[in-house]
């Protein structure tokens, strides 16, 4: 692991793998702790952008199933998550998207499409992105532990003396 995988601790003092030998179990155990719990916001954060990306991939499949010959057809129109509404296709060659925070507009199906595929690129780079920064932050909390260990073993080694 690299020398550079740092953060700062609740103190404003940046710990790396250099600077963790230096400092006591009780150190160690609260930058342990706050490794666990930005662990745990990125694993709350992949599972949100995976929610994105797949409704964006269905979204953008959806897409595929929309031709010329489809126009006036039935279709389920979703009203939330889980309720729809039965509604007729007025134009095969237009749709409506959701862009986020309660506005929509108006694309063509192949803009939609080009649309929907950059919203997954996107929320698959951003899940590369806290992955990477997910191992790193893995790699520091089991170096912290192996170090905790060791001085629990030595403080226990030098309290009993040598057996």
């Amino acid at each position: 692991m690299s020398q550079e995988a740092s953060v700062k601790s609740p103190q404003s003092q940046v710990i790396n793998l250099t600077t963790l030998p230096n400092l006591n179990i009780q150190q160690l155990t609260l930058f342990k702790q706050q490794l666990d719990q930005e662990l745990g916001v990125f694993q709350d954060s992949l599972h949100t952008l995976k929610i994105a990306q797949s409704r964006f991939q269905e979204s953008g499949s959806c897409l595929e199933k929309i031709t010329s010959d489809t126009e006036g057809s039935e279709i389920l129109v979703p009203l939330t998550g889980s309720m729809y509404v039965t509604g007729k296709l007025a134009d095969a060659n237009n749709v409506i998207v959701d862009i986020g925070t309660g506005y929509y507009a108006e694309k063509r199906i192949e803009d939609a499409k080009d649309y929907f595929k950059r919203k997954v690129e996107y929320v698959t780079e951003q899940m590369e992105k806290i992955q990477q920064v997910g191992i790193e932050r893995t790699k520091l909390r089991e170096a912290t532990m192996d170090i905790i260990e060791s001085k629990i073993q030595s403080s226990n080694w030098d309290a009993h003396g040598k057996r």
